[in-house]
């Protein structure tokens, strides 16, 4: 059974950092691209980033390039969103999600992905 577990949400002000983890479990962790996804109220879920299985790759929204970083440890099957210079459009519920396919690079589409975590809640106050 494929577990993704997401922590490291809370409230932060406006300016500040937070790092997500999404430990995984069931799965052979170092094959799967990773992506992290938010979705905020009364919007649709959109993507956020993600990062091939190696992490020699990773693509972002144009809305986090520069402020987030994915990264990913397949030694303790998890991966990392740090986000810095945070404003208050970050807040939404974020989840991670693995590839439904080994070996491939990342990429944005969320049909791509088959597991998804519960989702950790960020609240960016101004």
């Amino acid at each position: 059974q494929v577990q993704l577990v997401e922590s490291g949400g809370g409230l932060v002000q406006a300016g500040g950092s937070l790092r997500l983890s999404c430990a995984v479990s069931g799965r052979t962790f170092s094959r799967y691209a990773m992506g992290w996804f938010r979705q905020a109220p009364g919007k649709e879920r959109e993507f956020v980033t993600a990062i091939s299985w190696s992490g020699g790759g990773t693509y972002y929204a144009d809305s986090v390039k520069g402020r987030f970083t994915i990264s990913r440890d397949n030694v303790k099957n998890t991966v990392y969103l740090q986000m810095n210079s945070l404003k208050p459009e970050d807040t939404a519920v974020y989840y991670c999600a693995a590839d439904r396919s080994p070996w491939r690079p990342p990429t944005q589409s969320m049909d791509a992905y088959d597991y998804w975590g519960q989702g950790t809640q960020v609240t960016v106050s101004s």
